[in-house]
């Protein structure tokens, strides 16, 4: 039989999308007080040859990078960041309201990487104020691997590196 136990604390990212380079160290800064300076982060690269999702609100050439923080949090913290992080594309809107950021926050653990979003789907699970979570990549024979959902950006080599990357570092460095 199993038993309730509190799961481990799990390592936060947020992947920053847009066009303008110079605005992302200001979200960045927004980001600082709750989960401290990046500790790793991906190249930047181009988005808009994975989608034109967001492009008539944000434009053409939109570049992406995903930033791992310092600051280790519950899972249930997810809910709160996905709201700090729409409050941070708000805050940078243009004068017409289109952001010029897209903010998409997620965590880390061991055994999987979980994103969150504002829409449902039936892979999605409810967690609470609006907020979904979406197990985008599970970890088998010693690296991340995709699911028929996962976004095409993060089924990309250099993005699955860099997750393995990080989880190995977790692993080492808070003895999971």
């Amino acid at each position: 039989m199993s038993h309730p136990k509190t799961p481990p604390l799990q390592l936060y990212f947020v992947a920053v999308t847009g066009r303008d380079l110079s605005l992302w160290e200001k979200v960045l800064n927004f980001l600082k007080p709750e989960l401290g300076s990046p500790i790793f982060q991906s190249k930047i690269y181009d988005f808009s040859s994975f989608t034109s999702y967001y492009a008539k609100e944000m434009g053409e050439n939109l570049k992406k990078g995903i930033y791992f923080f310092e600051k280790l949090k519950p899972p249930e913290y997810l809910i709160e960041l996905k709201y700090k992080c729409y409050e941070i594309e708000r805050n940078f809107a243009d004068s017409s309201g289109n952001r010029t950021v897209n903010l998409d926050p997620g965590y880390l653990g061991l055994l999987k990487v979980i994103l969150s979003t504002f829409k449902d789907y039936a892979h999605r699970i409810y967690l609470d104020k609006g907020v979904y979570a979406e197990v985008t990549l599970v970890y088998r024979n010693k690296t991340y691997v995709e699911l028929p959902w996962t976004y095409p950006d993060y089924k990309q080599p250099e993005i699955i590196e860099i997750f393995n990357k990080v989880r190995a570092w977790y692993k080492e460095n808070f003895k999971c």
